[in-house]
């Protein structure tokens, strides 16, 4: 079983690359998110997921651990096999994953190629328990010098604040916002933040704080 790869990019495409192991060519299928950080002729240690079935083994690689993991993850989902998985993590990173999850935003999951509102709302509902299982510590470590990923503190702490805020809390802030005609993601950024800025606000204060929050950004 392999579980990774270090050597050098031989040629890679849309949804794959191939890397040289001493002479030796892995076919390496990835996000395009991961294939963007590849240069070929460089040398490039990739984390890898082997999938054995009955005709065919296949790798999949990843640039983080935090990647793999939601790969993991996303394909234990009805309908959400490996090419829709990659897709998926191809336009949303692993925090902007545990945002759209938190936040039950399904329009976000509908940016994938082959994900549509019904496998949407499936990906939001059945992950909405198992988010808190993706470990905050492990997140996007580079395992390679030239693979550095940094997230922003913003999105650390809206991951954070879902998952050790009053939910009902803030899920009524969040609607009361959408209700008034903002995006959900939006408002549950929005109210994440005020909620990070003051643990012991109550609905309404967290309301008019995520306005206000708003109203900065205009």
């Amino acid at each position: 079983m392999i579980a990774k790869l270090r050597g050098v990019v031989d040629t890679y495409g849309e949804d794959y690359a191939i890397i040289d192991v001493n002479g030796v060519g892995y076919l390496v299928f990835a996000s395009a998110k991961t294939l963007s950080k590849l240069a070929k002729g460089t040398e490039v240690s990739l984390l890898v997921e082997t999938v054995v079935r009955e005709d065919s083994i296949t790798l999949y690689g990843f640039a983080d651990a935090w990647e793999k993991e939601w790969f993991n993850t996303l394909t234990k989902v009805q309908g959400v096999g490996a090419k829709v998985c990659l897709a998926i993590l191809s336009v949303l990173s692993p925090l902007q994953l545990a945002q759209a999850i938190s936040a039950q935003d399904k329009n976000s999951f509908t940016r994938a190629s082959g994900v549509g509102p019904k496998l949407a709302a499936r990906i939001v509902t059945e992950l909405k328990d198992k988010i808190v299982t993706i470990s905050i510590g492990d997140m996007a470590k580079s395992i390679d010098a030239n693979m550095d990923y940094i997230p922003e503190a913003n999105e650390v702490a809206d991951v954070v604040v879902a998952q050790q805020g009053d939910p009902n809390k803030i899920e009524d802030a969040i609607s009361a916002l959408v209700n008034l005609g903002y995006q959900r993601l939006e408002a549950y950024k929005a109210v994440n933040q005020a909620a990070l800025n003051n643990p012991d606000a109550d609905m309404s204060a967290l309301i008019k704080a995520a306005l206000k929050e708003f109203a900065n950004k205009d």
